[in-house]
């Protein structure tokens, strides 16, 4: 495997933010002639740094940029995984530097299925290129089923309420049980993805 990940989480405090800074050069420089590649994964804080809640997308992005504005071809990562930080943001930071970032999601906490199916269409929408799930797709009734029809509503095949019924449907003739209802399972309850209905 030659693909390595570094993980950083911006903090408002100028010590602990150099701290990881300082640290993503040391991994660049472990990098270094190795022939490896790397994504760089990004957290939103989950702690009060003194930011409000509002601004917390535009400090996230401004924090990328800067960290990534020095780096050489050669250092850049392959992708960026964050969180959706809503519709505006995600656009914002997908048109930094298009040809040279290319922007993925990571999927959160488990939520409903239109949940899921939601954040994989906004955030395609709004210029991400890859989605990376963890617990969406791992705690779903049917896995494979469930990335289908991501494809699906990526590809504009179906939309977001479509494919919930769909993936029940799946679930029916399978004889699996869903975890919930399907009236429970089409609400989106992540709020970030409400301003982009």
């Amino acid at each position: 495997m030659d693909l390595g990940l570094y993980s950083i989480t911006f903090s408002n405090d100028l010590e602990r933010d150099l701290d990881s800074l300082t640290g993503f050069l040391g991994f660049l420089n472990d990098l270094s002639g190795t022939g490896l590649r790397y994504f760089l994964e990004v957290f939103n804080p989950q702690i009060d740094i003194g930011i409000d809640q509002e601004k917390l997308p535009e400090y996230v992005n401004d924090c990328i940029v800067r960290c990534l504005a020095g780096l050489t071809q050669e250092d850049r990562p392959l992708f960026l995984k964050m969180p959706f930080n809503g519709p505006q943001a995600m656009e914002e930071l997908c048109q930094y530097h298009p040809s040279h970032l290319i922007v993925g999601v990571l999927g959160g906490g488990k939520g409903t299925t239109q949940d899921t199916f939601e954040l994989v269409r906004q955030s395609e929408k709004y210029g991400a290129r890859v989605a990376l799930f963890g617990r969406k797709i791992n705690l779903a009734e049917a896995p494979l089923q469930l990335v289908t029809l991501m494809r699906a509503v990526i590809r504009g095949d179906m939309n977001t309420r479509e494919a919930v019924k769909a993936y029940h449907a799946h679930l029916g003739e399978k004889g699996i049980r869903p975890k919930l209802e399907l009236e429970e399972d089409q609400q989106v309850t992540e709020t970030v993805l409400l301003t982009g209905l």
